[in-house]
């Protein structure tokens, strides 16, 4: 079976590298002939980090689904075709938002430096902070705080994208229009209902309706109602589920 992990908030916490205990539950996954597959709403680049090096060649979906990963090299991006992209600066810039902005590689970030986000961003310097016209392409833009917010929500969805806020964080995700976890899971050719997906948050509910089996970590009212069980945040519990679904498949 595949077993496809959502990351932060699902099995990593405070962007902190996987506990000992949570790799030993997903070694012990690839023990008994298991796939694991990791599908975050980070780039690939930032997805490394928290990984154990063993891990690295895993396939992988980042970006919500606009970063393709496998055998440890990016072999796809969707990106945000030139006017999209423009129209997206332009709304940046009329409200005064700031921005971490992800290309193939390297990114555009303009945020304070104590921002949550920001220790999670290129942690081991991979890559290259510029300006967003030095960016050979816009694959996601994360919205980290504007004058307005709400006016430029309102603005941006009459763009072709799509828009995932995440409330805990007050951030805002905008990805291409049509990517989702479950398109990206479809093109390392994962077909609907072979696999078992843990997930925490809004970006998780594609992949969690196309799943044989799905699992809600903490509250989130949305993704629990598609999801097939939940359980409450927190290693033991996770571990404790993994390893309660592996012997169900036995």
């Amino acid at each position: 079976m595949k077993f496809i992990f959502d990351l932060d908030g699902t099995i990593c916490f405070s962007g902190k590298p996987l506990s000992k205990f949570i790799v030993q539950a997903l070694d012990s996954l690839i023990e008994k002939g298991h796939e694991v597959i990791f599908a975050s709403a980070r780039p690939i680049r930032d997805l490394l980090p928290v990984l154990p090096a063993h891990m690295h060649h895993f396939s992988m979906v980042g970006g919500n689904g606009a970063f393709i990963a496998k055998g440890g090299e990016v072999i796809s991006t969707i990106h945000f075709d030139p006017q999209t992209a423009d129209n997206i600066l332009n709304l940046i810039e009329e409200f005064d938002a700031t921005y971490l902005i992800d290309s193939h590689w390297d990114y555009a970030y303009s945020g304070s430096a104590d921002h949550p986000i920001r220790r999670n961003v290129d942690p081991e310097q991979r890559a290259k902070n510029v300006t967003p016209s030095e960016l050979d392409e816009i694959v996601k833009v994360v919205i980290l705080s504007s004058l307005n917010g709400e006016q430029l929500i309102h603005k941006l969805q009459n763009l072709p994208i799509v828009i995932y806020q995440h409330g805990q964080e007050d951030i805002m995700d905008i990805s291409p229009q049509g990517v989702n976890k479950w398109t990206g899971l479809k093109r390392l050719g994962i077909e609907p209902q072979q696999f078992i997906a843990f997930g925490n948050d809004a970006n998780d509910i594609e992949m969690f309706r196309h799943s044989a089996h799905s699992v809600c970590v903490g509250d989130h009212i949305s993704l629990g109602e598609v999801a097939t069980e939940k359980v409450s945040s927190g290693e033991e519990q996770i571990v404790r589920k993994i390893m309660e679904l592996v012997v169900g498949l036995r």
